[in-house]
């Protein structure tokens, strides 16, 4: 089972490298971010994807979440639903089996600080009831946050900036602990090399210069059949690289 999170910044701009990614890496799972796109403005390319089932949740030019779901690995169409707390098209989750997929994109924070940790703490709430139900559940997408130094290039750390203040770090973790798994860290606990998002500029992702912050979380276990979750730097010209998770 391969579960891919990628943030396009920008699904119009993006289609045909998305097409060509989805062709040759084949996720059976896929969660997008930022695709800043209304339904009616998604290209048909990628509404009518041949092969997956698609959800597209966004708006005309500002964020927006996708989860598209290959018809092989799953036979009937999935149920995609919002949480209570999904605001600005920033979630939707899909029913993949028994196993409850969401494509997440956390508030950046710059414009409203207060929205952004108000999301988390409710994510994290979400996290719990599904640990309480027994439900399985893989969290995907733009976190918006560097969980610790080691996910911030050293060039680029700066403690009190967005994405790596204290406050945010802790609210990540009680993500964590609200019972999953950062299954890309815990296959690779010591690459400090390991990054997701670079400035646009002084050819920063050439050099890999950068933050992690695209993340798979997923309940212990799905995480304990994890075999892979590498950071594809060289796919694409988002700002970000997709991840993908591949799961025994």
């Amino acid at each position: 089972m391969k579960i891919a999170t990628w943030n396009v910044n920008g699904i119009r701009a993006r289609q045909a490298q998305v097409l060509e990614w989805l062709e040759r890496e084949s996720p059976d799972v896929v969660c997008l971010q930022e695709i800043k796109a209304a339904r009616d403005q998604v290209p048909p390319s990628l509404w009518d994807l041949d092969g997956y089932w698609t959800y597209w949740h966004g708006q005309s030019g500002y964020s927006g979440v996708a989860v598209l779901v290959r018809r092989a690995f799953h036979a009937a169409a999935p149920s995609f639903t919002h949480p209570s707390f999904d605001f600005e098209t920033r979630v939707v989750t899909a029913e993949v089996g028994p196993l409850l997929v969401a494509s997440i994109y956390v508030p950046n924070g710059g414009k409203d600080y207060a929205a952004k940790v108000r999301f988390l703490q409710a994510l994290e709430a979400f996290a719990r009831e599904s640990a309480s139900a027994g439900r399985p559940l893989v969290l995907c997408g733009d976190m918006n946050v560097a969980h610790t130094e080691m996910d911030v290039h050293p060039k680029e750390r700066k403690p009190d900036a967005l994405g790596q203040s204290s406050e945010e770090r802790g609210l990540f973790s009680r993500l964590l602990d609200a019972g999953l798994v950062d299954v890309g860290r815990t296959l690779d606990p010591s690459n400090d090399q390991y990054f997701t998002w670079w400035a646009p500029w002084r050819s920063l992702r050439q050099r890999n210069i950068g933050w992690r912050l695209d993340y798979v979380l997923a309940s212990p276990s799905i995480a304990s059949r994890a075999r892979s979750c590498p950071s594809f730097r060289e796919i694409g010209t988002s700002d970000h690289a997709p991840v993908v998770a591949t799961f025994a």
